[in-house]
């Protein structure tokens, strides 16, 4: 299980790229990409097949943003996560959300071996303020249930 800790220090960093953000406007990575802007940090797209999203650039890799990247969420299939933490790593990046559904063990475990702080299984929607809609219901339940991090 994931310490709040961990996710309060991932929270705190302000420039962040989202991977797996559709230039269509739909999905749950234009959902995480939007709430991020909207609420105060820095947010770069990333979709491989470039594009745009809210009239911004999205960029086909992690090397391609001109700006220092702190941490890093994945909105995309496990295996093109376990690639995209290799250039993570390369780039210096030591901090990973690994969006429910994106992660995979052997991702995981190479995150961890190399010191990153890497958060999986969780919904960044339940711990990114403010916490709005369902993300909030599910929040309490996680919390009823026990299952909500603790430090």
């Amino acid at each position: 299980m994931n310490s709040k800790k961990a996710i309060d220090n991932f929270l705190d960093q302000k420039n962040i790229a989202v991977i797996g953000v559709s230039s269509k406007g739909k999905g749950f990575g234009v959902a995480v990409y939007s709430h991020l802007k909207n609420n105060g940090y820095n947010v770069f797209g990333v979709n491989k097949n470039g594009g745009k999203i809210e009239d911004e650039k999205l960029y086909k890799s992690l090397s391609e943003i001109p700006h220092k990247i702190e941490s890093v969420i994945t909105v995309v299939p496990p295996r093109e996560t376990e690639k995209i933490v290799r250039e993570i790593d390369s780039l210096g990046i030591n901090q990973v959300w690994m969006q429910q559904g994106s992660e995979s063990k052997s991702a995981i475990e190479f995150c961890v071996s190399k010191g990153m702080n890497v958060i999986a299984c969780e919904c960044i929607m339940m711990f990114a303020e403010p916490v709005k809609s369902i993300h909030s219901f599910h929040r309490w339940i996680s919390k009823f249930l026990g299952k909500y991090p603790a430090n």
